[in-house]
């Protein structure tokens, strides 16, 4: 099976210190750990309107995919520009590209490669989807349901429980080690690989 090209990874979440570690900025911690393990380093850039980084990600053969990793600093529910900022000046298609972000419909812990479809409330996605169309990568990193959709917006502002934000990072962990498998193997292979560790 074909892998899947990808250009740009973007971790959807929302700037400062007071949200860093909240169940919303979970897409942030993706891309903060993809960058960790690989030595990229995030410098803003106020034309994209957001942290970006360059990373160099070592492939199973001894190739290596060049990618973009962009953080959007413009809030949650503005995140379409900062994509489509970067994307349009680096030739970006929105099929080379991957979302990372939080996602209530799934329990915390569970994490999912998808490929188009609905924002599903998030606000995140629905600029996103906006600014590119809906025929994205996601990367559906679960924070759990609060049980009300009156809940919603305080539960994923809050930082998680400590038992939950363990099983959040260890699937951020498996994450990283399922993107060169998506890379070079499909999202098929990919998507085995992750929902068998679950």
């Amino acid at each position: 099976m074909a892998g899947t090209a990808l250009k740009l990874i973007v971790g959807l979440g929302n700037p400062g210190a007071k949200y860093a570690r909240t169940r919303h900025n979970a897409g942030w911690w993706f891309v903060d750990a993809l960058a960790r393990r690989h030595g990229a380093e995030f410098r803003a850039e106020s034309r994209h309107q957001g942290e970006v980084a360059r990373l160099r990600l070592p492939l199973p053969g001894g190739a290596a995919a060049e990618l973009w990793l962009l953080k959007p600093t413009t809030f949650m529910n503005k995140s379409g520009g900062s994509v489509a900022s970067l994307a349009h000046f680096h030739r970006i298609s929105a099929a080379e590209i991957l979302i990372a972000h939080d996602e209530l419909d799934l329990p915390a812990g569970t994490v999912r490669f998808k490929l188009g479809g609905g924002h599903g409330g998030h606000n995140g996605l629905r600029d996103t989807s906006l600014a590119l169309g809906p025929d994205y990568w996601r990367l559906r990193l679960g924070i759990g349901h609060p049980g009300h959709k009156d809940l919603v917006l305080d539960y994923v502002l809050q930082r998680a429980t400590p038992e939950d934000e363990r099983a959040i990072e260890a699937a951020v962990d498996r994450a990283l080690d399922a993107l060169p498998v998506l890379l070079v193997e499909g999202a098929e292979k990919a998507m085995n690989r992750l929902h068998t560790k679950d």
